[in-house]
């Protein structure tokens, strides 16, 4: 483990060994209302598709997070959540589990372990991706860079840029700098590129692939007692959204995500997860089209003040249950009081 790593979790590991340590922990922000933890996909190992993205985690520690929700907290269902305005008292340590994006993992996997601990959970899923006709866009990227290298991809940014020196250093790089700020229509193009430059057809490796779940498994998910969220259309940077992009990528996935599934879509869970991404204009078409709340994955801590249309989530890396206790209850609350510190400051130089 990377130095930095061991002194960030170092707190987390002492305090959970001490007795007491959810009320040693509430020291540092007693306010601490719901938590909200992210995942994506669970499986045994990477395939070209996802490795790169850090989005998967193993088989047997998803299990044992799991448990660990089960013995240590209130797992909440969607439903129960959005029902709290109406005067619904919080439980003890109360949490909500989601997962993003449209992985089949999630029907064949995370599913059935969530119902051998009695966990509900909210997928958040991308319409265009059900039944595997093609490739989101990052497992697009990914594929061809595990497969020939970041060449494919600088050649087709370039192309589309009209930046002949235009660099793309790591995915990181294209998905932090490059990517968030293309158009739908640029995506589009990007993506003709791409797949020209690598010499291979999204479609056929979707079908192939079988990465993402089908209608099928979505209703299924459903019978059980799991909900479905909007997640988009195609998995864009909604800081791009404009006009007509906005029936394109969240109303348009939110009718077919109904019409797959029998229920009324109620959640929305930002791509990428930044509250960078979240304007006037998508809450407000958000809100005109039903949605009740809107997720985001900066690992704050939501308190009951939080607003519904702003609730943060934690993406879940951790191993250990030590530093799975520290993601949950010790850096949320540093990560507010940090925040709220330069607030403070912030106001006292105006």
């Amino acid at each position: 483990m990377p130095v930095k790593s061991s002194l960030r979790n170092l707190p987390s590991q002492i305090i959970w060994r001490m007795p007491m340590r959810f009320r040693i922990a509430n020291l540092l922000g007693s306010r601490y209302a719901l938590r909200c933890v992210l995942f994506h996909h669970i499986a045994a190992e990477d395939s070209p598709f996802t490795k790169g993205l850090g989005i998967t985690l193993g088989v047997e520690d998803f299990d044992a997070k799991m448990r660990f929700l089960a013995e240590h907290y209130s797992p909440m269902s969607l439903e129960d959540v959005l029902a709290l305005p109406t005067g619904k008292r919080l439980p003890r340590r109360p949490v909500l589990l989601t997962f993003d994006d449209a992985y089949a993992s999630v029907a064949e996997v995370a599913g059935p372990i969530c119902r051998k601990y009695g966990i509900p959970a909210t997928f958040f899923v991308n319409a265009s991706l059900v039944g595997n006709q093609d490739l989101g866009l990052d497992n697009l990227v990914c594929y061809s860079v595990n497969r020939f290298g970041l060449e494919p991809v600088r050649k087709a940014a370039r192309q589309i840029s009209g930046d002949p020196a235009l660099e793309i250093l790591s995915l990181t790089h294209f998905f932090g700098e490059f990517l968030p700020n293309l158009s739908l229509q640029s995506r589009r193009e990007f993506r003709d590129a791409l797949e020209l430059a690598s010499g291979f057809r999204s479609t056929d490796l979707a079908r192939e692939a079988k990465l993402y779940v089908s209608a099928d498994q979505l209703r299924s998910l459903v019978s059980q007692g799991f909900s479905i969220g909007n997640h988009t259309y195609t998995h864009v940077n909604c800081r791009i959204l404009s006009g007509d992009d906005f029936d394109q990528e969240i109303f348009t996935n939110q009718r077919a995500l109904e019409a797959i599934v029998n229920r009324k879509v109620r959640a929305f869970s930002v791509p990428y997860g930044s509250s960078a991404d979240v304007s006037r204009e998508l809450l407000t078409h958000l809100r005109q089209s039903g949605h009740e709340a809107l997720f985001l994955v900066e690992s704050l801590a939501n308190t009951a003040a939080t607003d519904y249309f702003h609730l943060y989530r934690v993406s879940v890396t951790a191993r250990s249950d030590a530093n799975f206790f520290g993601e949950l209850e010790i850096e949320p609350r540093l990560r507010s009081i940090r925040n709220r510190l330069f607030r403070q400051r912030a106001k006292t130089f105006e």
